[in-house]
């Protein structure tokens, strides 16, 4: 017998002891009876009665990769937070009827209050953003049916300095003016009922000069044009109820051959969105949530939702990708893809849903529309971003605050924000468009922005509270959709300038 013969009986050997196919033993089966997942002996064993997009086979997909940093961060990420969302680890929170952590509501106020008086020394570098801490802490603090009306003598003297004989409002003392702080500085006024402090002809010369002739808007004279500025400016202008002409010396006027502040504002928006469907802050830039929000806020702003959106944006593509940006397993969103969870986007991605969801035209069945939002089913998982904020967001211990993931320390904007976001969860926001044939009268402007005052909101049924996991104490208020404050106080600004002019 040659060598080769004896290598091939010997090989034959070794697969007649070794190869053997075996039926696996039914102790070693799945929950549902089924094989187990490959892999599965290598993962630890998961607490039943999971949500179901927690379920063991979503779970045993995220397995450990090192391979890149970003893959790390995730897998780091993801790990952090599955104790929680499983509640092996409660963190010594109470818990409500649904075995979920109640929403911390005194904990959360107090602390919105603590960093509205003396800050230490590193916040000094925040110095530029003041009216951002004023508008985070006075209206995360209105979205928890705190009474914020004790505010509003302070904020009026504490912003006064801040406002400039040129218009607009600076972040701090001497600083030049900015959309992003007088976006915020005006939030803050409207959520007090303080609005009176503010200059509103010398805030339509302002704004004239950072309308540009391209039909979008700069941050400040000379700054960089982004799609935050197009917001801020459109929020500013709404709420105040300014002259939509463009003032004789704006360079869109006087270069761009524009009348309006809305000229050419929903063409350049259009530029704004990628070949991926998300918005980026300028055309050609880098898609992010936030800038999502900011361009459908404005559209909102212009126009019914039902013919803005469509006419500037492809909303189908727009809507995969913030549906994308849902992580799993968290629950909560990311800003940017491959990117980590982080609470804030509970708001900045979170609160789109609403305003695509009104972006149907009202022919294509109104009434099933209107009731897609009061069953909330829509485009995205309420319950996971609840379960995620309440587990995960919620500082333990004494101090309140809500964090952006539970490796990071609570900060106003994340509890504004977290909060925000657990409103667009918890309640049905739609667009009433039978509000579009009432005459408000009176206004000397005569072409007043009315869009954005005709959204409605409706609490949640208490089936609906059941399905997210939240009890009565953990709901909290209604939260304009386009504004971001209080429904009442939106209305008290339609009210206060209803007369126009200036």
């Amino acid at each position: 017998m040659s060598s080769q013969e004896d290598g091939d009986d010997t090989l034959d050997e070794l697969l007649k002891d070794r190869a053997r196919i075996e039926e696996l033993p039914d102790n070693d089966e799945d929950e549902d009876g089924r094989p187990p997942f490959p892999g599965k002996h290598l993962k630890p064993k998961r607490k039943k009665n999971l949500p179901v997009w927690m379920s063991s086979a979503t779970l045993s997909l995220f397995h450990e990769d090192d391979q890149t940093p970003s893959t790390e961060a995730l897998a780091k990420t993801a790990a952090e937070c599955l104790p929680y969302l499983t509640l092996e680890d409660t963190q010594g929170l109470p818990l409500n009827s649904h075995g979920l952590p109640h929403l911390r509501r005194k904990p959360h106020a107090d602390f919105l209050r603590s960093c509205l008086g003396d800050l230490p020394a590193p916040y000094a570098a925040m110095d530029a953003s003041r009216p951002w801490l004023f508008y985070w802490c006075i209206a995360g603090q209105s979205f928890l049916n705190e009474d914020v009306s004790s505010y509003k003598d302070r904020l009026i003297e504490t912003v006064r300095p801040l406002q400039n004989p040129s218009g607009g409002f600076g972040g701090g003392h001497g600083q030049y003016s900015h959309c992003a702080c007088t976006y915020a500085t005006i939030l803050a006024l409207a959520a007090v009922d303080g609005l009176e402090v503010v200059d509103r002809k010398a805030m339509w010369h302002w704004l004239g000069q950072v309308k540009q002739p391209n039909g979008g808007f700069r941050m400040a004279a000379n700054a960089e044009q982004d799609i935050r500025g197009a917001y801020c400016a459109l929020t500013i202008l709404t709420l105040l109820n300014l002259p939509l002409t463009l003032p004789p010396d704006s360079p869109a006027r006087l270069t761009g051959n524009l009348d309006l502040f809305t000229d050419d504002l929903g063409t350049w928006i259009s530029s704004c969105q990628s070949y991926e469907g998300g918005i980026a802050g300028a055309p050609g830039n880098e898609v992010h949530g936030a800038y999502a929000f900011c361009a459908l806020a404005c559209l909102c702003i212009l126009d019914a939702p039902s013919r803005s959106i469509p006419a500037y944006l492809d909303v189908p593509l727009l809507t995969r990708w913030l549906a994308s940006m849902q992580t799993t397993p968290e629950g909560g969103f990311a800003g940017r893809p491959n990117k980590l969870v982080d609470a804030c986007y509970s708001h900045w991605v979170g609160a789109c849903f609403a305003l695509l969801e009104a972006a149907r035209p009202p022919e294509e069945d109104t009434q099933e529309q209107h009731a897609i939002a009061l069953t909330g089913q829509g485009l995205w998982n309420k319950a996971a971003l609840v379960r995620y904020l309440l587990t995960c967001a919620q500082q333990p211990g004494k101090k309140g605050g809500m964090r952006d993931k539970p490796s990071a320390r609570p900060d106003g904007y994340h509890t504004c924000y977290s909060l925000s976001g657990l409103s667009a969860a918890q309640h049905r926001y739609w667009y009433d468009g039978q509000r579009e044939t009432e005459d408000e009268g009176g206004e000397e402007s005569g072409r007043r922005l009315l869009a954005a005052f005709r959204w409605r909101g409706e609490r949640g049924t208490a089936e609906e509270m059941r399905g997210l996991g939240v009890d009565e104490g953990d709901v909290v208020a209604l939260v304009h959709p386009v504004f971001v404050l209080r429904f009442e106080a939106v209305e008290g600004a339609r009210k206060r300038f209803a007369g126009g002019g200036l």
